[in-house]
């Protein structure tokens, strides 16, 4: 199936990390894993988990503000603690804690209602599954994988009755979320834990389109991925074809409380200007807490990016990757036609704005969200290489207090020199 075209034109969404684990704070599933916390502790965390003040209308009329346009929310970590009533076993919300009730559909049609596509998460793995710790990853890159009590059988012989039945177990897991849910996208993650022949992932991507074709998948659905999913770092190089880079608004994907190292706005409209600049989406995540709301500090952290994302809407959604590298000091987008160059400025310019190797004649140039005209001039040039095309900076009235965006305007498509200049 061909990548569905809103993917690449969202160019934001908001990734949830909501589970038992916000009740005490401490990282999701990787907490016993490690032995930061004893598994017993961990799993007391199911008699605090109220939702008491889950409300996914308010989540996604904030995901709107914020200028996303999907969510991903963790239906289930590595932990196996379920948000819905699943058939296979007890080990969800519903059953083991005082909320009591179903998440996964509430936020659903929340999100449905607001005009957003809707994600899930879902790991590979389950660390508290009977039968998941029974095969050995053949060629594993992480050691652990191996000794590691939650993942390798105990005495080193393999089960391949049991690891069959887990299977079972995962695929009529996803198998009910898309039947209930209809996802439109599903996010995996665990997949480094076995090989992916031993997934079975073929039959799971054939359950998953047979239900609905249309359903993208993350590259951790090994051989089935319809995009890219580097974390916490805009990559140097954008991955081939469609990619997301997923970022923590503090430094913990779920909610802990003494973790106030939140990215400002400043910041985050960085990361964001610089990852729909090399043509991905950012996957902004933030952590409710266990009674089901968002801090304050995330939410204006949203809020904030949502205001430039507004003021700048035009050389964000429904745009491409723009300049390579060099050719200008900071990122840029390029409109559909290719006829509309969009340049991200984050700190004021001063006397002018240079771009290198421009081919293309401009036509005009103004400050986006201002109108503001900007005067601008080609020095140089020789040959095949052209010269500097040189725009006078804006006033300081026209400056945006994070970014400013101007838009150049071009006298057919983007063409541009990548030469090395003559011999």
């Amino acid at each position: 199936m061909p990548m569905q075209s809103w993917f690449s034109d969202a160019k934001l969404g908001i990734f949830v990390h909501y589970g038992v684990y916000a009740v005490d704070g401490v990282p999701e599933s990787w907490s016993f894993y490690t032995g930061q916390v004893s598994h017993e502790q961990y799993m007391k965390q199911l008699d605090g988990f109220t939702a008491a003040r889950y409300d996914p209308r308010e989540w996604a009329a904030l995901f709107v503000r914020a200028g996303a346009r999907y969510a991903v929310l963790t239906a289930r970590h590595h932990d196996g603690v379920a948000l819905w009533d699943t058939a296979l076993g007890d080990l969800d919300v519903v059953r083991r804690t005082p909320a009591a009730r179903d998440l996964v559909g509430p936020y659903a049609d929340a999100l449905r209602e607001q005009g957003l596509k809707v994600g899930l998460y879902y790991s590979h793995s389950d660390w508290n599954h009977p039968d998941y710790a029974s095969v050995l990853h053949p060629r594993p890159t992480h050691e652990d994988v191996l000794t590691s009590r939650w993942v390798a059988p105990a005495d080193g012989v393999e089960d391949p009755a049991a690891w069959a039945r887990y299977l079972a177990y995962r695929d009529g897991q996803v198998g009910e979320l898309v039947d209930r849910y209809r996802p439109d996208l599903l996010w995996f993650d665990g997949e480094w834990e076995r090989a992916e022949e031993q997934w079975g992932l073929d039959a799971l991507a054939a359950r998953i389109l047979a239900g609905n074709p249309d359903t993208v998948l993350n590259a951790r659905m090994l051989g089935h991925g319809d995009y890219a999913t580097p974390e916490q770092g805009v990559p140097l190089q954008a991955p081939e074809g469609p990619w997301e880079l997923c970022l923590t608004v503090n430094d913990s994907w779920g909610f802990q409380h003494g973790d106030t190292n939140h990215k400002s706005v400043r910041q985050l409209v960085r990361y964001f200007a610089e990852t729909i600049g090399m043509g991905g989406n950012l996957l902004l995540d933030v952590g409710p807490r266990e009674d089901g709301t968002i801090t304050d500090e995330q939410s204006a952290r949203l809020e904030g990016l949502g205001g430039w994302i507004a003021a700048h809407r035009e050389a964000v959604y429904g745009t491409v990757a723009g300049l390579p590298a060099g050719h200008h000091y900071g990122p840029s987008t390029l409109s559909p036609d290719r006829r509309t160059l969009y340049l991200v400025c984050f700190d004021p310019p001063r006397e002018s704005v240079g771009v290198r190797g421009l081919r293309s004649r401009v036509r005009r140039v103004s400050v986006l969200g201002t109108g503001a005209p900007l005067a601008h001039r080609v020095v140089g040039g020789l040959g095949d290489v052209p010269g500097v095309t040189w725009i006078d900076a804006p006033a300081a009235r026209d400056v945006d207090e994070y970014a400013t965006v101007l838009a150049v305007e071009l006298d057919g498509e983007l063409d541009v020199y990548r030469g090395t200049g003559r011999d």
